[in-house]
């Protein structure tokens, strides 16, 4: 690897994190010199990096103006969901039928340190845990263009949706909701039943869903449907 490779994916991966965090919010603007003087990186590096960023989906180029990070609206979030109720359960379902004792023990091994987690400091490991065990069945599916689809989606939808619409953390019914619905999932594909690993991740999913309407709608005082 090259040294400006290596500047270019320390680029992309702070500014991923910045946006994740909500350092940096939908609609802020991307200026090169600022994010090479914050960062500490000169701009070829930069520009490479928000190219990657732009192709990720988590910013976009505006003609004439610049770069600046992608706003989502409430209408995005429900696309997206709609999409991963498309697949995910197949996925779950394929999985079902083919993922392998490890995969399965890591999958374990993921929900079981979800569980031990609680409260506002170990929101990030909790996100960060939960993206893994989703996509390690999405991948245990082996099922390509579902892979690459949902792998894609992962790459930006929580981040876009946790600072975007929860910047100060998940419902707090989602820990327990979660974890209950994680153990169905693995309880399914533990005994390789791919019409329960479709069904719990399905209503897993619906579920997810429903209490991020109701938490935005709480939040805004109207009902965002």
């Amino acid at each position: 690897m090259t040294a400006p490779k290596q500047l270019r994916d320390l680029a992309v991966e702070r500014l991923r994190a910045m946006i994740a965090q909500g350092k940096l919010r939908g609609g802020d603007w991307l200026r090169q010199a600022a994010l090479s003087a914050e960062l500490g990186i000169s701009y070829t590096p930069i520009r490479e990096a928000l190219k990657q960023l732009e192709a990720e989906g988590l910013v976009e180029h505006v003609p004439y103006r610049g770069v600046r990070v992608v706003e989502f609206r409430l209408d995005d979030i429900l696309d997206i969901y709609a999409i991963r109720l498309a697949l995910e359960p197949q996925a779950a379902a394929s999985a079902a039928q083919r993922i392998a004792e490890p995969d399965l023990e890591a999958l374990r091994q993921l929900h079981g340190r979800m569980c031990q987690l609680h409260g506002a400091e170990a929101l990030a490991e909790v996100r960060e845990l939960n993206e893994r065990f989703h996509l390690k069945i999405v991948e245990a599916s082996g099922r390509t263009y579902l892979i690459r689809t949902l792998r894609a989606i992962w790459t930006w939808f929580p981040k876009m949706l946790w600072s975007q619409f929860l910047p100060d953390g998940d419902p707090p019914q989602r820990e327990a909701q979660d974890n209950a619905d994680h153990a169905q999932i693995l309880a399914a594909l533990e005994a390789r039943d791919p019409e329960a690993a479709e069904c719990a991740t399905r209503q897993h999913l619906e579920r997810a869903r429903q209490t991020l309407l109701d938490a935005l709608e709480a939040q805004a005082g109207v009902n965002p449907r």
